[in-house]
């Protein structure tokens, strides 16, 4: 089993904390005023930047080397929906994926994300029977 490490330190005397991983440089992990000071990144936002790459990642290396399609780069936008009662999670997400490619079809990208939520990103597997997830694919060269 492999094994993660994330090191968070408290900044201020609100509820800002530095995070680090490995060698990688600090983010800034906040919440909203009064709680916080709402100069960094919430923990809801950085599980939806999570699972926006997490899917990313997983997109990218099926269509580039499992399918072998040329796929120039994808934005993503994740929305998430979060619900009015404590603890506030998240409900909903959407996500927009733009994907810049020549050879791709929307099935073929259908059918990498159906991949990608079955058995390769750790992140959905998580969030699934916890959060509705709708997923728009626009594909652009």
């Amino acid at each position: 089993m492999d094994t993660l490490t994330v090191n968070l330190k408290s900044l201020d005397d609100k509820a800002m904390f530095s995070a680090t991983a490995r060698d990688n440089p600090q983010i800034v992990v906040d919440y909203f005023p009064p709680v916080g000071t709402g100069q960094g990144y919430t923990s809801l936002e950085l599980l939806m930047a999570s699972f926006g790459s997490c899917v990313s990642t997983t997109l990218l290396t099926l269509l580039r080397h499992k399918m072998q399609k040329t796929v120039d780069g994808i934005t993503v936008q994740v929305i998430g929906e979060v619900r009015d009662n404590h603890p506030k999670a998240l409900e909903q997400m959407n996500v927009t994926l733009d994907i810049k490619a020549k050879d791709l079809t929307e099935g073929e990208v259908r059918q990498a994300l159906k991949a990608a939520e079955d058995a390769v990103c750790p992140v959905w597997a998580m969030l699934k029977g916890n959060v509705e997830i709708e997923i728009e694919v626009e594909i652009g060269q």
